[in-house]
């Protein structure tokens, strides 16, 4: 595991890093979870194996600190993450983002180029205010000190245990901040900063999740978009070798 102090007050951002060849690649997690649960069996399938991976778990979740005062949203995040990379001195990586990791993946790509060669993006978040039946939308409709004190537990009995185990290691006042920071999107909003980031860029979107909104406009300008069949919003869970394929770059 490694670290890198991303505020003024200290707090330190960590990942656990596997050694390899460049570009590396940077796997980033959702809302409430950790990078290396929910890829580190897809970096070790032989079509992955030998590549530097760095399994980033963003402010207030996983093993990072959990600054009260840090706000939370997709910039800070980005930034944080930026701290990171530049401090194991990686440039032109591989971003692999799930859900809001995804969205943080795109707005570093457009903070930071020259640390983004590629993105691979698994039911990403590209527009400002998802529906109100998604977690984040859920969690955001409260306000911080009563989503901590009253409704934190209450979520972690309705996500199922797969996801709380990792949400319990988050932060409340984060994964609260976090949510509203998703729900508010970013200046200008990810589906535009997607539209026109000049890397590879794939989009991998669940069967059992539905269409993709705006899918012809995306592959219109160049992102690949791949339905995956069978599979839901952890396509890495539901279909892992489809999900390694696309970041191998062979499916």
């Amino acid at each position: 595991m490694q670290q890198a102090t991303f505020d003024s007050r200290g707090s330190r951002i960590r990942w656990t890093e596997v050694p390899g060849a460049a570009p590396a690649r940077v796997y980033l997690h959702g809302l409430g979870s950790m990078s290396a649960v929910y890829h580190a069996h897809i970096a070790a399938r032989p079509a992955l194996t030998g590549r530097r991976s760095l399994f980033v778990d963003l402010p207030g979740h996983g093993t990072s600190d959990r600054p009260r005062e840090f706000g939370y949203t997709l910039e800070d995040h980005a930034d944080a993450v930026a701290v990171a990379l530049d401090a194991a001195g990686v440039t032109g990586a591989e971003l692999i983002g799930h859900s809001m990791g995804g969205a943080v993946a795109v707005v570093l790509a457009h903070r930071r180029p020259d640390l983004v060669s590629r993105l691979v993006l698994t039911e990403a978040n590209l527009d400002a205010g998802p529906s109100s039946t998604a977690a984040s939308g859920s969690i955001a409709a409260h306000d911080e000190d009563e989503f901590v004190e009253k409704h934190y537990a209450r979520v972690l009995d309705a996500v199922g245990p797969l996801w709380a185990a990792t949400m319990r290691l988050t932060d409340p006042r984060a994964l609260h901040r976090s949510a509203v920071g998703l729900c508010r999107g970013s200046d200008p909003v990810m589906r535009t900063i997607l539209e026109g980031l000049p890397v590879d860029r794939v989009f991998l979107q669940g069967e059992l999740s539905g269409e993709l909104a705006g899918r012809r406009r995306l592959e219109a300008v160049g992102v690949r978009v791949v339905t995956v069949p069978g599979a839901g919003h952890n396509v890495m869970f539901d279909a892992p070798g489809t999900f390694a394929a696309a970041v191998a770059g062979t499916h």
